[in-house]
């Protein structure tokens, strides 16, 4: 799966980024990986703003949620289901662990998603699991950030040689 080869790279490229370097708002700018640059909006939350939740798309929208170094260390292979919820909106999503970078990944069904309309809110986004407790995000600057990206869903060319 190469978008997920070009996912894992980029989530332990953005691992490496110091937390509190840029205010928590949503952004969206060109990362490095393995395959080339990507197009990822992230931002950063939680009491201690080092948790972060990115979104890149290569075929589908892959949105990626690290729960920060304050997070648990989390066994190999496991799923959770978080719960997002902004204002009187919540959806539920099952995400899987990439033990590498210990970071919870999900394949969204495209750029119509309902997880993607209720990130593009207003406010903040609170997501939640039972297992992992919960960590905020500001949805400022979201629709915007998130708007890049999803424009670029289908165009990617890095990662095309197998």
């Amino acid at each position: 799966m190469k978008s997920a080869f070009a996912l894992i790279a980029l989530t332990g490229l953005l691992a490496a980024q110091p937390a509190s370097a840029a205010s928590c708002n949503w952004s969206a700018k060109m990362e490095e990986d393995e395959g080339g640059s990507v197009l990822t909006a992230s931002v950063c939350g939680g009491p201690k703003a080092d948790a972060h939740l990115m979104l890149v798309c290569f075929d589908k929208p892959v949105l990626s949620y690290d729960l920060g170094p304050s997070g648990q260390q989390l066994e190999p292979g496991i799923s959770a289901s978080f719960t997002f919820k902004a204002g009187d909106k919540s959806v539920m999503k099952t995400l899987q662990l990439e033990a590498m970078y210990n970071y919870f990944t999900l394949e969204l069904s495209g750029t119509t998603d309902p997880l993607l309309a209720l990130l593009r809110g207003k406010g903040d986004v609170t997501v939640t699991a039972d297992k992992y407790g919960e960590n905020s995000f500001p949805l400022t600057k979201s629709s915007a950030a998130i708007g890049k990206v999803l424009a670029q869903c289908g165009k990617s060319s890095a990662g095309d040689a197998d």
